[in-house]
């Protein structure tokens, strides 16, 4: 996940004095540049994942850093550090309780130490970890593309993670991510990463093929779930404009696996557009997952389109929602006041309709297997428009 501020707080704890000081739950944020910054005026350029330095020349009342800190957090910035001692004596309370309650990372070094040495030192290792980064995606590309030759990427990726142990595949898009140009394109990446929080050399984020992917080694399913869950909690929070879904791959052992999960998260994303749902896993769709395996396109027509023809006819002519009310009625084992319930509609109004979809389909749906055959011709329907 890039040069981090746990990586940084590693080399700089002893070599600078550095303490992390508020905002401990950002730890894991990913910093992309570092920048020095004694005006806000410079930050309205910042496209996220800076990590800002500051002296204190242009901060040294209580006001004026609460105001920096809370700009940095608007602009996603991946945390502060500030050189106390002189123009800055001490941090007031205020702002490391604001860093706290945004998780945004506030650090200190004293003012003793050479912050230019500093900033160079650390400016080197960031460029070097992106490039080592850069290599991470491309070999996690090979292994998604071409997963049969295994030598082009398994000992690439065997220096950051446990090749032999599990991965599992997060997808992640937006509407229109596809079509951003490439600036755009990053902003919103360096956002969705800051948010990834607490994932740290335990995954890897990066762009593909319409889709930012975090491809996750050996994480625990409580560690998992709580990552997922606090990401979409976040961007519900900081990007209301944006409608955020995310898809997830069944957990796989071996990287020579990782284009499974990916193929089942693109799935799962996929549905989970269709279907306006925020998240979807692909191992709770259940018997939907056959569908994923199903390449004869004929065969899932016929099965789809032709077995509910009379629904869909009858659907197009009347504006009704019978494929959508038979599939709820199917889908809750036939329970009247469920489907009522949640399609917002009376039950005397479902009782009507299902006796309409029995007279077109000519069938009474009491059998088992006839109520998965149409259950299935209704997935399908549904993963088609």
């Amino acid at each position: 996940m890039g040069f981090t501020v746990e990586d940084m707080l590693i080399i700089a704890r002893d070599k600078y004095k550095m303490e992390l000081v508020a905002g401990q739950n950002g730890w894991a944020n990913s910093i992309s540049w570092l920048l020095m910054v004694e005006d806000t005026t410079i930050m309205e350029n910042f496209k996220g994942k800076e990590l800002a330095v500051t002296m204190g020349a242009g901060f040294r009342t209580e006001q004026d850093l609460l105001s920096l800190v809370e700009i940095l957090d608007r602009h996603h910035a991946a945390g502060l550090v500030v050189n106390t001692g002189y123009y800055v004596k001490e941090i007031p309370a205020s702002v490391r309780a604001y860093c706290n309650a945004h998780d945004l990372p506030l650090l200190q070094v004293p003012w003793v130490i050479e912050m230019s040495e500093m900033i160079k030192d650390l400016t080197v290792r960031i460029f070097l970890q992106t490039e080592t980064d850069e290599q991470i995606s491309s070999a996690f590309i090979k292994s998604i593309e071409s997963p049969q030759r295994i030598e082009e990427y398994r000992e690439r990726l065997s220096a950051s993670f446990d090749v032999d142990g599990k991965f599992q595949v997060v997808l992640i898009t937006t509407e229109g991510l596809d079509s951003m140009d490439t600036l755009d394109r990053k902003r919103i990446g360096y956002r969705l990463q800051i948010y990834m929080e607490n994932v740290s050399h335990n995954a890897h984020f990066f762009y593909y093929n319409g889709y930012f992917a975090v491809i996750m080694n050996e994480v625990s399913e409580t560690q998992k779930e709580d990552i997922i869950q606090g990401f979409l909690m976040r961007t519900r929070h900081r990007m209301p404009d944006k409608t955020i879904y995310c898809g997830e791959g069944s957990a796989v052992l071996d990287v020579a696996n990782v284009h499974i999960s990916f193929d089942r998260a693109e799935y799962a994303l996929r549905s989970a557009m269709q279907r306006k749902q925020t998240f979807l896993q692909f191992d709770k769709l259940g018997v939907e997952r056959i569908l994923y395996s199903v390449t004869d396109e004929l065969l899932m027509q016929q099965m789809g389109s032709q077995t509910l023809q009379p629904l869909l006819d009858y659907d197009a002519g009347h504006h009704a929602d019978l494929v959508e009310t038979l599939f709820c009625y199917l889908k809750n084992n036939g329970s009247v006041k469920a489907v009522a319930d949640e399609m917002f509609i009376h039950k005397n109004t479902i009782v009507y309709r299902m006796s309409k979809i029995k007279e077109l389909l000519q069938a009474d749906l009491e059998l088992g297997e006839e109520r998965m055959a149409y259950y299935l011709a209704c997935l399908i329907v549904r993963k088609n428009h």
